[in-house]
This record gives C-alpha cells, structure tokens and sequence, in this order.
C-alpha cells in the first residue's frame, strides 16, 4: 500500500519553527564570536593576573584598585573626557550648519555635497599623516606661518597644542557624516513652518532657532550619544600625532591609548588592560545615559 501523500502546505507548516533559526545563525554567530566571546572574557580577565603567554590567577578587585594610584590612567581620563569636552559641542553645531548650506537643490551642490563627505571615508592612517605633514615643525602650515613673520608653532611639540590638534582632526572628518544625519533629518521639517515664521517677521536666525532646531533636536541628541562615545574611546588621531609614546612625555595619552600599551605585546599586562577596557565601557555607557537622561529632562 502506498503511504497517503502528506500536503505541501503541512510539510511548510512543520517547517517553519525552526526556518528563523536557520536564517539567523550565521549573524548569531558572528556576534558571539566576534562580541559576546570577547566582551565576556574581557570582563573575566580584569579580575585576573593574566599576562600575554601566563594564564592568569584570580586577584579580585586588585586591578581596579591599582588604578586608582596609577598617574598614566588620571592622564588618559582627563585627555578622554577633555577630548569629548572639546570635540561633542563642535560635531553637534557644524554639522547642522553645514547641512543647512547644502540642503537647497541648487547647480553644482552634488559636488560640494561629496568633498565635504570624502573625508569620512578616507582611511584614518591617511588622514593623520596628511595632518602630520601639514602641523610638523617644517610642515605647510608653519612654513606659512614663518614667511608672514609670526614664527613657528609646535603644534606636535607642545602637550596642549598637540591635543587640539588631534581634536581638530576628528572634527574635520567627521563633519561630513553627521552632516549627512542632518540632511535627512532636515528633509522631514515641514517647508510651512518656515514659511509662517518668515510671515510673521522672523529673520533667518530666528526661523533656526525657533524652527529648525526643535525640529531636529532628537537628532542632535542621536549625534550627540555617538560623538561622546567616539570621543572618549579616540585612538587613531592621537597615536598618529603623538605617536605611540603619547606625546612629550606622555601627557596627550587617551585611555584607549593605554589600554594598546599596556595590554600588547610579549610582558602585555592583559589582566590589567583589561580592567582598564571596562572603565573605559562603563564610562561610554554613562556617556549615553547622561545625554538621553538630559534629553528627557528637556521634555519634560
């Protein structure tokens, strides 16, 4: 006897529990290879001893209480918070500004669109050499400097020059992506509240302020969470200006900077890097919750 044939659409039903599974395993799996795995053994090695080529013993909190006497990490925390302190206020205003230059459809302002954003995706490396060239002691901009007579600047010498400079750098390349955020977040303000704020006598200052930025005030709250955390955990820009010592002295070393030194290596200190990561991911979670917190205290 021939068995009676099973319905197409059953055998799809008995299917279906298990298809989302199958779909989502490889994204799965890529996040907890490449984040749960090492977020989770980040967390065990800060309370361990562990070294680059020695397992490590558990010490408890001895790392977290060595950081606390150690001068280089109250170094990288003020140039990590001075450097979110200079750089947010900077990549929340420009880039509005500079979307509202190049929001209006006019001949030609494709091009100006893309020169402002081919920063963004130009390599880090390059950008910071191309910065080094022009701020070095007989780089462009000191040459200039020196033929009008005002002499040279240690821009890369000097501990807070060197620091501003590096800030400099991670605005200017970042302007053109959070300028892109602005765009589509100006694209949805409705024309006819300009249009009544101009009716009613209100000069272009005053529709920005009045209009444009309500409008845009969650996306500025967005751009805001993004750059703080960019901000504090800022690597490249520093270590290719100041270079892997951190500067005269090390002074302009972020946290992230010493997490590299300390915790690379064949001696590398990976216990010790490690707890330092977590201040660092603690940090930038505050970061985020202070922003939203302060948002919501406007609000309200």
């Amino acid at each position: 006897m021939t068995s009676p044939t099973v319905p197409r659409a059953s055998r799809v039903r008995r299917q279906l529990p298990s298809s989302p599974w199958l779909f989502a395993a490889p994204g799965l799996l890529i996040i907890g290879v490449f984040i749960l795995y090492p977020f989770v053994s980040t967390l065990v090695n800060a309370f361990t001893d562990r070294r680059t080529l020695i397992p490590g013993h558990f010490v408890g909190l001895a790392n977290f209480r060595e950081l606390l006497h150690d001068d280089m990490f109250w170094i990288g925390l003020r140039n990590s918070t001075l450097y979110v302190v200079g750089v947010v206020p900077a990549l929340v205003v420009l880039p509005l500004l500079l979307a509202l230059l190049v929001q209006k459809n006019i001949p030609g302002i494709t091009f100006f669109r893309s020169a402002f954003y081919t920063p963004v995706v130009a390599s880090i490396v390059v950008v910071g050499l191309i910065w080094v060239w022009l701020l070095d002691e007989r780089g462009l901009v000191n040459s200039l400097l020196e033929t009008v007579g005002l002499g040279r600047v240690g821009f890369l010498s000097d501990q807070w020059l060197l620091l501003l400079s590096a800030m400099a750098v991670t605005v200017w390349k970042g302007l053109g992506y959070y300028m892109i955020i602005y765009l589509a977040a100006l694209a949805d303000v409705p024309r006819e509240l300009h249009e009544a704020a101009a009716v009613d006598g209100a000069g272009a200052v005053r529709r920005f302020v009045s209009v444009t930025v309500p409008a845009v005030r969650s996306t500025m709250v967005l751009v805001a969470a993004l750059s703080s955390v960019a901000a504090f955990k800022v690597f490249s820009e520093v270590y290719l200006m100041a270079g892997p010592s951190g500067g005269p002295a090390g002074e302009d070393t972020t946290l992230v900077m010493l997490v590299q030194r300390t915790g690379t290596g064949l001696t590398g200190r990976v216990g010790y890097a490690s707890a330092l990561s977590v201040v660092v991911f603690v940090v930038t979670v505050a970061l985020m919750l202070l922003v939203l917190r302060a948002d919501r205290r406007e609000e309200a």
